[in-house]
């Protein structure tokens, strides 16, 4: 079955809202708003009909303003393991890793043609509402690239296989770059060192983790336990210099809410706090055996405010304070 992503759906009914229909608008569509909340996806008819007629209520240019309000938390975790890429194009060089969540109609491929690199959307479109959705993406693909690098990056050109609208003015909003249509493509062009951009927030170790949550989605399978534990200690070790980092940060690092997330540990068999004290105490063992660190370093580094704390903490662990653990490691 093709398909589209609820999210997808749901942030097209919403921005239908936002330009002046009422939910009662929607009521004898055959999925409701409230239905599609607790659906992972939407058959490819069902979206592309929707497409069609919010563009005939709403005007020219529905679709590709649906896609400058798509924000990268839309996307979930596939939006997560995006901020966490290395490089901006790195998402269309493993687009069918990355975008198979939100849709099995589409492949985008990169054509590096110097200094000019052309990322081609490959999809027919054998009916408007393809081509509305179409719009869509592309327009979407403006803000993603920018939500990923922070920085104003822009298109050089876009096409389109399909004629023009009567009205471009939302294309042109969108786009800010010559807008051809009748091409033998659907393409956006941009900078090669724009798509070489490092993203904001890189990630190597975090976007590991993320990508195995997409492709436990898309595979309907679950990451084992004693490797999800294993994870979310890196996490916790990776923020503890800051200080002990809360579940919701954890939560929200792993795309997932406060309450999964303890679930997910509880069948594991651990607690969240168990797991903060397990990782502390390793981790202040492992560079205790360094002697260029100090104490008062290792206790900041651990997340401890205070030494003492830090001292008092290790005891009750070890049996040991630091400086006698030190002296006998």
């Amino acid at each position: 079955m093709k398909y589209f992503s609820t999210n997808l759906y749901l942030k097209m009914l919403n921005c239908a809202l936002a330009e002046g229909m009422s939910r009662s608008d929607f009521a004898n569509w055959p999925t409701s708003m409230q239905e599609a909340e607790k659906l992972e996806v939407i058959s490819a008819e069902e979206f592309l009909t929707a497409h069609e007629v919010l563009d005939d209520k709403l005007g020219p240019g529905f679709g590709v303003r649906v896609g400058q309000q798509m924000i990268i938390e839309d996307y979930g975790v596939l939006g997560l393991s995006w901020r966490t890429c290395s490089r901006v194009g790195e998402i269309f060089e493993r687009s069918e890793r990355y975008f198979k969540l939100l849709s099995n109609t589409f492949v985008w491929q990169i054509q590096n043609e110097g200094n000019i690199s052309r990322v081609l959307l490959n999809r027919e479109a054998h009916r408007r509402g393809m081509e509305l959705s179409t719009e869509a993406s592309l327009s979407a693909t403006v803000v993603v690239l920018q939500a990923m690098s922070e920085k104003d990056i822009l298109p050089l050109e876009v096409s389109f296989k399909h004629k023009p609208p009567k009205d471009l003015t939302s294309f042109k909003v969108a786009f800010q770059c010559p807008i051809l249509f009748n091409q033998p493509d659907y393409a956006i062009s941009y900078k090669t060192e724009d798509l070489n951009l490092r993203t904001a927030k890189a990630d190597a170790s975090i976007n590991s983790y993320l990508l195995q949550q997409v492709d436990e989605k898309t595979k309907g399978i679950k990451i084992p336990g004693s490797k999800f534990v294993r994870d979310v200690e890196a996490l916790i070790t990776d923020a503890l210099p800051t200080g002990i980092p809360s579940i919701h940060h954890i939560s929200e690092l792993t795309a997932m809410s406060n309450r999964t997330l303890t679930r997910r540990l509880s069948e594991a068999g651990v607690s969240y706090r168990d797991l903060i004290k397990k990782t502390q105490e390793q981790m202040a063992k492992d560079m205790l055996k360094d002697e260029s660190k100090s104490i008062g370093d290792i206790a900041f580094l651990t997340g401890f405010s205070e030494q003492s704390a830090f001292n008092r903490a290790f005891k009750k662990w070890s049996g040991l304070t630091p400086s006698e653990y030190r002296k006998n490691g």
